[in-house]
């Protein structure tokens, strides 16, 4: 992950953060990306490593309804949907959600366009497996229980969540938006 790319991120939350929308970065940031990849910093065009090793010491759990947060480019989306789950994507940005079919035409996930704080009242206590990968970490830290929150209400009874962060390079002051949260 490139230091441009942090800097070009954080150069457009910062203009937002302040704002009465602090979360219009987001599409700000893929719109603007022009569907370069680069510019995303978190854009790794395949499914996280750590999902993968961790869906694969799990064995055959790939069964039920899969709700993957703050979905991106839809590589982890795909990686659910591809072990068996009926896959749900969501990304406050449009233009993800609109990038992520364009490079899944065949897909089986459903890609939608949701406000985790605004969400479809019909995922309350709905999936199987829930995926938070990223998510949290890139809010900012006042609204971050509340996304936990949220997103937890999207889990089935005896539903399964995997939440994932990335750490802070060591020269990187904690908390530090978009990277990380210091968790």
């Amino acid at each position: 992950m490139s230091t441009v790319n942090r800097k070009i991120a954080r150069t457009i939350l910062k203009k937002h953060l302040d704002s009465d929308n602090p979360l219009r970065w987001f599409e700000e940031l893929y719109a603007g990306a022009n569907e370069d990849t680069r510019i995303i910093p978190w854009a790794d065009l395949k499914p996280n490593q750590n999902v993968v090793g961790w869906l694969d010491r799990q064995g055959d759990i790939g069964s039920g309804r899969a709700l993957t947060v703050g979905s991106g480019l839809g590589d982890d989306a795909e990686e659910l949907s591809r072990r068996g789950f009926q896959t749900t994507a969501f990304d406050i940005s449009a233009s993800a959600i609109a990038w992520s079919r364009r490079r899944f035409p065949q897909s089986k996930v459903k890609y939608v366009q949701a406000d985790l704080f605004n969400a479809p009242k019909q995922w309350q206590s709905r999936f199987d497996f829930v995926l938070e990968l990223y998510t949290l970490q890139v809010l900012p830290p006042e609204l971050r229980s509340e996304a936990a929150r949220r997103i937890a209400s999207f889990l089935a009874p005896g539903g399964m969540l995997l939440v994932i962060a990335r750490a802070r390079e060591p020269d990187e002051p904690k908390g530090k938006m978009p990277w990380p949260s210091g968790l």
